[in-house]
Order: structure tokens, then C-alpha cells, then sequence
């Protein structure tokens, strides 16, 4: 699978039942090669003109599956790293 099929696919977190987002990108080891985490937009500022405040950023081990149209996770909501 390319990192370009994960960004088609909807991230929901199985714990709230709650669409994320959308992958934006991926964090990979440099020595291994190996994903690290999913990271994924956080919400917009005001109508989507000023950017976002964070990024959700899903550990690989909290994947739970990857379908062919979504992603479950595995997230509580207060171990969602926010940058």
C-alpha cells in the first residue's frame, strides 16, 4: 500500500464511534523505514481561513484495521497527542 491510498481513506476512532479525518501524512522511522504514526488535521479556525490549531498524530499500534475505504483506530480521546 502507497502512503497516497492512506490519504483516501476516513479515520474513525472505534472508541467514540467518531469519523477523525482524513490522513494527512505519515511519520517514518529514517533507520527502519517502518510507520510510526498517522497524522491527521485537526479541525478548522474560522471557516477554514486561518489554518488549524493541532494535528491528531495515531501511534501505528493503536490501527486497528485499514479497510479498503476507512481506517479504524483505537484512540482515547485524551491520548490524542495535539500539536
Amino acid at each position: 500500500m502507497r502512503i497516497c491510498d492512506l490519504r483516501e481513506k476516513e479515520v474513525i476512532n472505534v472508541c467514540t464511534c467518531k469519523c477523525i479525518g482524513y490522513v494527512m501524512d505519515v511519520d517514518i522511522d529514517e533507520c527502519t523505514g517502518c510507520v510510526r504514526a498517522l497524522i491527521i488535521p485537526g479541525p478548522c479556525k474560522m471557516w477554514g481561513m486561518f489554518g488549524r490549531d493541532f494535528e491528531y498524530i495515531i501511534p501505528w499500534c493503536n490501527i486497528v484495521k485499514i479497510g479498503p475505504d476507512i481506517i479504524l483506530v483505537e484512540v482515547k480521546e485524551e491520548e490524542k497527542k495535539k500539536l
